[in-house]
């Protein structure tokens, strides 16, 4: 069995809100036709890239019902999903990102309340 970056991804649990994006690459050149240095790029303020995995999402409190301790404990944690969805190009603010590492890869863990936007092809989840 060989062992691929997608299947190392697999294993990766992304917990809470936060997601785990695959920063795009950046235009070396703007739209008047500069070419911007390594440096100046790194310091945008907005960063895109592609959503590679979501967390469940926010968790929800449960109910203390301390009087009545015949019902017993339920230990599922339920969650309100997140909105973005795995393979949506996002784009971030940089400030709230946490810049990560993994397999010689870069990569950015976000919260969703970090994402300003989101394009989605629905036809990539057909």
């Amino acid at each position: 069995m060989f062992v691929t970056q997608e299947s190392k991804l697999k294993k990766i649990v992304v917990i809470g809100d936060r997601v785990l994006i695959k920063p795009k690459a950046p235009s070396e050149m703007t739209s008047s036709g500069l070419y911007l240095p390594p440096s100046v790029q790194e310091k945008e303020k907005i960063q895109q890239g592609y959503v590679v995995k979501v967390g469940p999402g926010y968790p929800i409190p449960l109910p203390t019902d301390d009087d009545e301790l015949w019902k017993g404990q339920e230990e599922a944690i339920k969650y309100i999903p997140l909105q973005v969805k795995e393979g949506d190009l996002a784009i971030f603010l940089l400030k709230g990102a946490i810049e990560l590492q993994y397999e010689n890869e870069q990569y950015y863990m976000v919260s969703q309340n970090a994402i300003l936007m989101i394009e989605r092809d629905d036809e990539l989840f057909d």
